[in-house]
This record gives structure tokens, sequence and C-alpha cells, in this order.
């Protein structure tokens, strides 16, 4: 016997019908003799629409306020899944996250989880219940409700496995699987096998949202077994593990892109070694998050730096921006980032050339470029994202494992 997690995404408990159908996917893993823990979301756009009560009441609500609101989605589910299951004859119990034991920092809105206390939930699993644990959310070591930000749901799944030292954790959704590209974009994009952790990292810090990028994290460092699969149809998914086994002759393993980005750039500041650790701290503090960062010195005394963030951060970051003596700041927005992800590119030279030579034959500038060894993120204009995305994918040959192999 031992231990599997499931996560069931919003969709997935979108509907009573739904939840009956998540409640038969737990007993047929339950009398396979598992213990089982069950993570949920909030009822499909639950989510969206208490943000959408709050902003009746007021443009900038309390980050505080916010999570009291936020986490009572989950509450939902949880109750509604529990009587499912009470309902097939099964023992089941729900627990809200600071039930479970999840402790996480002080930080409202985007929060991390510090520590799992798994007293509880063992104990359940051990009077042979199922236990069903709300995602999303968590308490402070001083009684304050937290959320983990949007997606966090994957992160307390594999979080929960990694303190529970689970046999395997499944991520059921709305797809079957991680693709080589977001198939609601481009429909030659094909389900992976099996992707590794740094990959599947990668792929989720870009952009593609089948899995929360600390849900990876988590899974990477504490050695997750996960498996991203469909909830509703009943086909093997995407393993996400460290060595993987097949495909790893595959130069690029997927495309990831996402819009809304903002490009900022500051002028007139000083040119000195302590710049960059003033502005980023700054950012940081506020929560920020700053991907990819160039850097010019336009003369010994005075430098400028430019930096990407999600369009929704650029009014905190102007504030932030605007405490800078002497600086001026510019941005630009309507962008996107369009990122290539594989681990072949190591041993490959000239792929970033590649890239760069087929967004030039579309007629597509770009704004930015940001390189890692496994990846190359490029910051376009908007109105180009798919475009760019639908010949990457045709050039690098994505949609047929056989010609990706020997794309040079």
């Amino acid at each position: 016997m031992g231990i599997i997690v499931q996560k069931f995404g919003g969709t997935s408990v979108g509907s009573i019908e739904r939840i009956q159908h998540v409640a038969n996917r737990v007993v047929e893993e339950a009398k396979k003799g598992n213990k089982v823990v069950v993570v949920v979301s909030a009822m499909g756009k639950t989510t969206d629409e208490l943000v959408d009560l709050a902003k009746q009441i007021s443009d900038h609500p309390s980050k505080r306020e916010m999570d009291m609101l936020l986490s009572t989605g989950e509450q939902v589910s949880i109750a509604l899944l529990a009587m499912a299951l009470h309902e097939k004859g099964c023992k089941a119990v729900s627990l809200t996250g600071w039930q479970a034991g999840i402790t996480t920092e002080e930080m409202h809105g985007n929060a991390r989880i510090m520590n799992i206390d798994t007293t509880r939930i063992r104990r359940h699993l051990d009077e042979g219940a199922i236990v069903i644990v709300a995602g999303f959310q968590g308490v402070t070591e001083t009684g304050e409700i937290t959320t983990l930000g949007r997606g966090g749901s994957d992160t307390t799944a594999v979080a929960l496995a990694a303190a529970l030292k689970a046999d395997k954790c499944d991520i059921y959704t709305d797809v079957t699987g991680v693709f080589t590209t977001d198939p609601r974009y481009v429909k030659t994009a094909r389900k992976i096998k099996e992707i590794s952790y740094d990959e599947m990292l990668e792929l989720a810090n870009l952009g593609a949202g089948v899995l929360h990028p600390r849900a990876v994290e988590f899974a990477k460092n504490y050695e997750v077994l996960l498996e991203v699969r469909s909830s509703m149809e009943r086909e093997s998914g995407t393993i996400v593990k460290e060595e993987v086994s097949m495909e790893q002759h595959l130069i690029v393993r997927g495309i990831a892109f996402e819009d809304q980005v903002t490009k900022v750039t500051v002028y007139g500041i000083k040119h000195n070694l302590y710049t960059l650790p003033t502005i980023f701290t700054a950012l940081a503090n506020r929560g920020i998050n700053v991907d990819i960062i160039i850097q010019s010195a336009t003369n010994s005394e005075e430098a400028s730096v430019s930096f990407s963030i999600h369009t929704q951060d650029l009014p905190e970051t102007l504030q932030v921006l605007q405490s800078l003596e002497g600086a001026n700041v510019q941005y630009e927005s309507g962008l996107a980032k369009v990122s290539i992800v594989g681990s072949g590119m190591i041993s490959n030279p000239g792929v970033a050339a590649k890239m760069f030579e087929i967004l030039a034959n579309q007629g597509i500038e770009i704004k930015m470029v940001s390189t890692s060894e496994i990846k190359i993120s490029t910051v376009i204009d908007e109105e180009n994202m798919v475009r760019a995305v639908e010949a990457l994918h045709e050039a690098f040959g994505l949609a047929d494992e056989a010609k990706a192999a020997h794309v040079k």
C-alpha cells in the first residue's frame, strides 16, 4: 500500500456532475489499495468571480482581505467532494490548508510554503479515510491566512507529496499531458511522453500553464514523480522526472509563450556597483517578478537598464522606480515572450541563430533576448506571438518526432 496524491483543477470540479466524476476517479485509486490524498482548486471560475466582487468595492483591495476572500473558493470544493465520496460509501474528510498543517511565509497573495506538519493527514489516512485538502492556501506562523498565487494548487499537491513521501503525484487537468506547445493555439502540437524536471521548470516559468513553476521546483528538489494527465480522458499523460528515457535526442522539446509583457527601461542612473542591487531589491521587496535584464553603460558615470515584467505589475513598478534619484523611466507594453526549451541545446550550437533567422524570415522584430543552457527567450510584439510560435514549431519539427530528431 502506497500513498498517492491527486490534484484536480478548477475545470475538473467546475460542476456537481464533474465533482461526481472526480469522486469516481478517487474511488478507483483507493480501490487499488492506496492511501489517497486529494487536492482540489475552486470550482470553475469561482476565483475570477470573487476577484470581480472585490473590484466592485475597491480598485486596490487589501491583500490580506483578498486572501481571506479567495481562500473561500477551495473550501466549497473540498466539502462538496467529501460529500460525494460519502455518498459512494467512502470514508473521507476535507481539510483547509491550515487544518492540513501547511505553513507559509507572510506574503499575502503569493506566499511560499515553508513547512507542512503531516500529523493530522497521516492520522486520517491511518484511519482509512481519503483526505481532501484545499489547494492554493496556507497559514502563517502568526495565524494569517495566505494564498499561494495563481496555480498554487499544483504547488500544494506536490509539496504534500514530498512531505508525505508519496509514491506519485498525479496532476489532473483539462489537457491530456504536456504538449510541445499550447494545442489551443497550434493544432500540430504533440503530447510529450516524458520530460525532465529542468525542461518542465523552464517551460512552466516561461508561460506554459499546465504546471505551476513552484510545483516543479518542489518535485525536482524532493524527487517527486509527477504525471500530468486528463481528468476526463482515460489515457496516459506526461511523466515528469529527473532522467528521461524517451526523446533525449531532441534539440528543442517545447515552445512556451506568454502575453501581457512590458519592457521597462531606466535611464540616467548612477553607474556603480550598487545600482542593480538597489533597483532589483526594491522590486523584489514589493513582490514584483523581473524577467529579462539588460544593462548598458552610457558613459563612465551613467548607465541604463532594461527589464521585462508582467504588465499587471507596471503601476507598482513605476512607483518603485520613481524613488530613484535622477532616473528617467520609459516603458513599452503590448509585448509577448516566446521561448524554445530543450536539453539538446547544450550540445548543439547554432540553435539561437536558427531561431533568430526563423523570426527574421517572418518579419518579426526581436526586442529582448535571454538565454540559458536549455532555453532561449525572445520578447516580440504581442500581435506576432502566435505566428512566431507556429513558425518555430514547424521549423524545429516538433509536430513530427522523427523529423525533430534531425533538425539542425
